[in-house]
């Protein structure tokens, strides 16, 4: 059995390969749009296999300009031996995930990239979604990645409604990156969100604000969409909204955050409220959002906007340090 990156010879199969469990899965549909838009490429795809036989894959997504991937996005082997060896799928994937994550981690970096995982709302009562995440989950930790996240997939559509305006922030385009990546920094600091403080434990609070912010700037959206929020009273300094569009083209409220010297106020709900209205208003059809399920004031705000859960995103990674 050899376990090596994928190359363009071997895509044909890779489409071809079957897919039949209802959790973690990649379609050969959104492998070919992945493919054309540059976001899987046959080196950040990876298969073992034997006698010409792809036994197992592996696929890492990441930005169309980047050198590097940001998560593995699907891990499929199927439920049979491998041979001689006996290696079960689990034993299999996670060698697999181990030599991928090795080669393409970024030099400069100490994070790896993260295996994400899509699930329905409620899975754990689906015994076959179940079984599909089980085996995923123990061949990841296996291979390193045994810190878990779970994250809620919300969704806003017309029919829900406008949420009103607060009226009790007002919204200022800022050109400077510079001040932006400083607003990050300041709301990272006492976050909620388990990534965030994860990544600050992990790089410190200076590059860890540079990284989550490029990782907005590489997204399709524009730029100047970008609002710092402040206090219409007193003109205080209240938090940001970067309204986005992911990779795929859809509207999505991005990022958005409270700095903590006004944190208490209900702000996030101001917040989501403006990044709803904003994307409504250039006529999206739906907003996309996530959050940690830990995190309840946003899932909070996010709920009293109209937006409604529809799904789990299950995020598997390399403890910090």
């Amino acid at each position: 059995m050899l376990i090596r990156p994928a190359t363009e010879a071997d895509l044909d199969r890779i489409l071809a390969y079957p897919v039949t469990e209802p959790a973690g899965q990649v379609t050969a549909g959104r492998y070919r749009d992945g493919l054309a838009r540059h976001q899987y490429r046959p080196e950040w795809t990876w298969i073992a296999e034997d006698a010409g036989r792809i036994l197992a894959r592996a696929i890492w997504w990441g930005f169309a300009t980047a050198a590097y991937p940001l998560a593995l996005d699907c891990v499929d082997a199927g439920p049979f031996s491998t041979g001689a060896s006996s290696t079960g799928r689990t034993a299999l994937a996670a060698e697999l995930i181990a030599a991928g994550q090795q080669a393409l981690r970024r030099p400069d970096s100490p994070a790896t990239a993260g295996y994400e995982i899509n699930l329905p709302s409620g899975w754990r009562s689906d015994p076959a979604v179940v079984a599909a995440f089980g085996w995923r989950r123990d061949a990841a930790a296996r291979a390193g990645l045994t810190d878990e996240l779970e994250r809620i997939r919300f969704e806003w559509t017309p029919g829900a409604g406008l949420p009103r305006p607060g009226g009790r922030l007002v919204y200022r385009p800022e050109p400077d990156d510079d001040r932006f990546a400083d607003v990050f920094r300041q709301i990272a600091a006492g976050s909620l969100d388990v990534t965030t403080r994860r990544e600050v434990a992990l790089l410190g609070a200076a590059r860890q604000a540079r990284e989550d912010m490029e990782i907005y700037l590489a997204m399709p959206g524009d730029r100047d969409w970008w609002r710092l929020a402040y206090t219409a009273a007193d003109g205080q300094l209240a938090g940001m909204i970067l309204p986005n569009h992911s990779t795929d083209g859809g509207a999505v409220v991005g990022y958005l955050g409270v700095v903590p010297g006004l944190r208490g106020h209900g702000y996030i709900a101001d917040l989501v409220a403006e990044t709803t209205r904003f994307h409504a208003g250039r006529g999206e059809p739906r907003i996309a959002a996530t959050t940690d399920t830990t995190n309840r004031p946003m899932a909070a705000a996010f709920e009293r906007a109209g937006y409604r859960a529809w799904g789990i995103k299950y995020v598997l990674s390399a403890p910090a340090g």
